[in-house]
């Protein structure tokens, strides 16, 4: 099932809804880079791909708007090790 992951630049931060439940992802912008620094799942959305779903969310919104990652979160380093034809997105 795919997710509807929003930027809220308000709150530093990408959403992903689902199931009455908020999964999220925190960010520091620098210039055109994103220091991802912390992902979060509620409990009741942990095992389901959300936290994954997330993740891929904001890099298509990143390499859309022509922006790089910097992951700071443990999550996100695991991702990019799992996904390598994302590493592009990955800053200097």
């Amino acid at each position: 099932m795919a997710h509807l992951v929003r930027d809220n630049p308000e709150r530093s931060r990408y959403e992903l809804q689902a199931e009455g439940e908020t999964a999220f992802a925190t960010y520091e912008r620098e210039g055109d880079t994103l220091a991802i620094t912390h992902t979060f799942t509620p409990p009741a959305l942990r095992g389901k791909g959300i936290a994954g779903d997330l993740v891929a969310g904001f890099l298509d919104d990143a390499r859309a708007r022509g922006l790089r990652i910097r992951p700071v979160c443990s999550y996100v380093v695991a991702y990019f090790q799992r996904h390598p034809e994302q590493r592009d997105l990955l800053a200097d």
